[in-house]
């Protein structure tokens, strides 16, 4: 019952709607026809206004057609009948054409009523489908917005659940790499420390070895230079050279001006970046020299004689290079020079990141 009362009430309201378009359009007719009525009143009254012009035009050249010509009249009579009876078939025929006129504008005013309620009725249709298209799209879109809620929700589940597992994951890598680079740093630090060690001990076997070398060379050379003071002592022959010659064989002496000429000397030798004279040729296979530098009370090199030779012949030659391109050495101080004319300073010479004498 309720759906036929809404069906009938809708009957209802298009009956009226559609009463309503009628009464509308016949109302725009009606405007539409006094708008012709008035226009045709303005014609008319623009028709007579021309014809009154006219009319007084006529009379003023009949008037004048009088003055001028009296015997004219006649025809000039004439010729105003034919012409007001041209104008009056004029407007007869001007009258008929109104007339077609307003009967094609009622007609075409007739056809545009019908092609307005035609056109009403069908946007009327156009509407209500639009409207219900809308309200389907509307469900749809509703429908689909629910749907996309409902798969990002799970997307953000997903992803919250994957991450978590990252995390984890990532956590127990990072504290297994952890234990196995304390592990590592430990098993290095460990290694580093034994290579330490052996290192510190094939180091200090070189050097007990280097030193019982050079303390052997000493040894050796000293046994000669007794031998050959044993045998001058011996000889009855009188000493070639009359210059007073002093001797440092190590560090440590007695005489303290003879060790600081010594040390200051083995300075110079060492700081003036003598070791790229030898750098590449140390790299050979060698014995670290035993060299003796006499020294005159100018300053200037005597000799050089290798006690000991580096087994390298190059080797040897940059130590004499070195050794006369950094003379000369200072003159002997006042007190060295009362003592001696030639002073001769023995020194072992190592070669590694630098030259030290030692």
């Amino acid at each position: 019952m309720q759906d036929r009362a809404a069906l009938e009430q809708a009957g209802l309201e298009q009956e009226r709607q559609r009463q309503e378009n009628l009464r509308q359009t016949e109302l725009m007719a009606a405007a539409q026809r006094e708008t012709a009525r008035q226009e045709q009143l303005r014609l008319e009254a623009a028709r007579a206004e021309q014809a009154a012009k006219i009319e007084a035009a006529r009379l003023e050249a009949e008037r004048q057609e009088l003055v001028r010509q009296e015997a004219l009249r006649r025809e000039a009579l004439r010729q105003e009948q034919e012409r007001a009876e041209a104008a009056r078939l004029e407007a007869v025929r001007q009258e008929q054409a109104k007339q077609a006129q307003l009967e094609a504008q009622r007609q075409e005013q007739a056809k545009q009523a019908e092609k307005a309620r035609q056109e009403a009725a069908r946007l009327e249709q156009a509407k209500q489908a639009q409207l219900e298209a809308q309200r389907q799209e509307l469900a749809r879109q509703e429908a689909l917005r629910q749907e996309q809620a409902r798969q990002a929700e799970k997307a953000r589940q997903d992803a919250a659940r994957q991450e978590l597992e990252r995390t984890e994951a990532a956590r127990q890598e990072a504290v297994k790499q952890e234990a196995a680079r304390q592990e590592a740093a430990r098993q290095e630090a460990a290694r580093l420390e034994q290579a330490k060690k052996d290192q510190a001990l094939r180091d200090k076997a070189k050097q007990e070895a280097e030193r019982e070398e050079r303390l052997k060379a000493i040894g050796r050379q000293l046994d000669q230079e007794a031998a050959q003071r044993d045998a001058a002592s011996r000889s009855p022959l009188p000493t070639v050279s009359p210059l007073r010659r002093g001797w440092l064989f190590g560090r440590a002496d007695t005489n303290a001006d003879l060790v600081l000429y010594a040390e200051a000397m083995s300075r110079k030798i060492e700081k003036n970046m003598t070791f790229d004279m030898v750098r590449d040729l140390a790299k050979q296979r060698h014995v670290s020299p035993v060299v003796t530098i006499a020294v005159r009370a100018d300053g200037t090199v005597e000799k050089i004689t290798f006690t000991v030779s580096s087994g390298v012949p190059a080797i040897d030659d940059a130590v004499r290079k070195i050794v006369t391109s950094q003379g000369p050495y200072g003159v002997f101080p006042p007190s060295l020079a009362r003592q001696y004319d030639v002073i001769e300073i023995r020194r072992t010479w190592i070669f590694d990141v630098s030259i030290r004498l030692e």
